[in-house]
């Protein structure tokens, strides 16, 4: 098949590996435009960008597909299907009828549960028992589209937002090889029922409440690892939490119940967390052992609650 491509992540990169190790014709690749990253704050390109680039592939970054010039260069294709990944750009109704097949768009959760920008961390944050990819009809709604395949797996109690989206990246590349090759597939439209929206993740959500049980903030560093770390405050300092378990214990919010060197056990609002790994403003990811060498913590003091 002739594919556009249009992503701009990680998570849309392999579905594009993908998509060319399976032999189709990518005469065209959409991304964001480079941004600033890294310590120099450097322009970098897109995961995406840099794939398509390696594989000798036409690289178009416009601003917005609303404008005569990119509708007119992704008509010009007469693409069979465009394929969709974490992009970042509306697709006006203008773009979304120009293949042949329509929009194809990968979503990293099982619709209508989780539309929208950050469906992985709210999966876990939510406590979700499971999560999936469904290759999705695109049209003009926020993932409103009918699905043409789908997959789910079971959510683990030691995943993270980093596991979950390897996990899902490769899942989203195998369905969306496996719907290129059987086109036209039916529409399965998506139930009313049990539609939720994943908002996308604020920094400031990564701040941890004591008050919450441990159970719900170990969901909270794991939703939030790697980007962008669950923090605490400690005497007025940013502590990042990386790894915890919740474990039994008691005692007032945010107070540290018992310091040795393979975890800190910290008192939550019904049970309690014992952290494991710990980053200060400005240094590295530290064991509790390593952490607590420059940076003495001891029974009875207490995490900072706002």
């Amino acid at each position: 098949m002739k594919v556009i491509f249009a992503g701009t992540p990680e998570f849309a990169a392999q579905a594009l590996d993908a998509i060319l190790a399976a032999g189709h014709e990518v005469p065209l690749v959409l991304t964001q435009p480079d941004r600033p990253a890294g310590r120099g704050m450097a322009l970098q390109p897109s995961p995406v960008k840099q794939r398509a680039v390696a594989a000798g592939i036409e690289v178009f970054q416009p601003l917005s597909l609303k404008d005569a010039e990119a509708h007119a260069k992704v008509a010009a294709l007469a693409a069979d299907v465009m394929v969709v990944a974490a992009y970042g750009l509306i697709l006006p109704q203008a773009v979304l009828d120009l293949p042949r097949f329509g929009c194809l768009n990968i979503h990293a959760s099982l619709l209508p549960r989780w539309r929208g920008a950050a469906p992985i961390q709210r999966a876990l944050l939510a406590g979700d028992a499971e999560t999936g990819v469904c290759i999705m009809q695109m049209e003009a709604g926020l993932d409103t589209g009918p699905v043409l395949l789908s997959d789910a797996f079971p959510i683990e109690g030691d995943d993270t937002t980093a596991s979950l989206h390897d996990k899902l990246a490769a899942l989203g590349a195998r369905l969306i090889v496996d719907a290129l090759a059987r086109l036209p597939l039916p529409a399965v439209s998506q139930p009313a029922e049990g539609v939720t929206y994943a908002h996308k993740i604020e920094k400031a959500e990564a701040l941890i409440d004591w008050s919450r049980s441990a159970a719900e903030l170990d969901r909270h560093l794991r939703a939030f690892n790697p980007f962008p770390g669950a923090q605490a405050r400690f005497a007025g300092q940013t502590v990042k939490l990386w790894a915890a378990k919740p474990v039994a214990g008691q005692g007032e919010i945010g107070t540290i119940l018992s310091v040795d060197r393979d975890r800190i056990v910290v008192a939550c609002g019904d049970g309690a967390l014992a952290v494991s790994e710990l980053q200060k403003a400005g240094g590295k990811r530290l064991p509790v052992q390593s952490f607590l060498a420059g940076h003495p913590l001891k029974v009875g003091d207490r995490f900072d609650l706002a």
